[in-house]
């Protein structure tokens, strides 16, 4: 079931499916950084060598650095090359909000949208936002193409006229910045165990009933209120919970 609304004023551009490969490659580099996969000071690999490596065009990755030095977190040095400016990566990209690593650090995010269904907020939900309404999100979320999380996201139905599944990319939070015209400002995260829900896909490592680690969240947009709530089960072979204190 798919909620739609008349909502006076909503973007009507949609950002569907994958992010670009260029933001990709960014976003990859970026946790890389973050996890210490890349080092302070440390010169990345020759331009071609390292699009080469990655199954890209060199035009592709040159986007992708052009994007990471705009961000400040590397050094074009002419005649050199480029070199890691690991202090800037806190915070950065369309993944800052996004805990969770492959157990040895970094892995690019990926997720297969499960369903979309606009519903009643169930009464074992917190409260957030401002409608009685929201849409339920599950997804399966790989870690460097493994799976490691499914996730179950409610986002408050005043936030959006409409949604299904052929509308969201990848990052929620980009989509949310893009198409839906907010942006989220912060999140308080609350870590612990769980059993795993009985809609768990087959791709995900843990059966139905066994236990996980958990991450229950709730996020709020720039203009103060509560927009977004989730619940993440995750396996603890493939990924770990990780928060970086700068």
């Amino acid at each position: 079931m798919h909620v739609r609304r008349a909502a006076p004023g909503r973007r009507s551009t949609r950002l569907r499916g994958p992010l670009p490969v260029h933001m990709q490659i960014s976003e990859m580099l970026i946790r890389e950084i973050a996890a210490g996969r890349l080092a302070d000071g440390e010169r990345l690999p020759p331009e071609r060598e390292m699009a080469a490596s990655l199954g890209i065009a060199v035009g592709t990755l040159r986007r992708a650095l052009r994007d990471l030095t705009e961000m400040g977190m590397l050094q074009r040095i002419q005649g050199s090359g480029n070199y890691v400016r690991a202090a800037a990566a806190h915070q950065q990209g369309v993944y800052a909000f996004f805990r969770l690593e492959s157990v040895d650090g970094g892995g690019l995010p990926t997720a297969d949208v499960l369903s979309v269904d606009g519903r009643a907020k169930p009464a074992d939900l917190p409260g957030f936002g401002s409608s009685r309404r929201g849409y339920r999100i599950r997804r399966l979320r790989r870690l460097g193409g493994t799976p490691a999380a499914i996730e179950e996201i409610w986002l408050d139905g005043s936030r959006a006229e409409s949604l299904s599944a052929d509308d969201l990319s990848e990052s929620l939070y980009l989509y949310y910045r893009s198409v839906l015209g907010f942006h989220i400002a912060h999140a308080e995260d609350r870590i612990g165990v769980s059993t795993v829900p009985d809609w768990t896909p087959p791709e995900f490592p843990l059966v139905a009933g066994a236990t996980a680690g958990f991450i229950e969240r709730i996020a709020w947009a720039s203009d103060g209120e509560s927009a977004e709530y989730s619940r993440t089960w995750f396996d603890p072979a493939t990924a770990r919970y990780v928060a970086r204190i700068r």
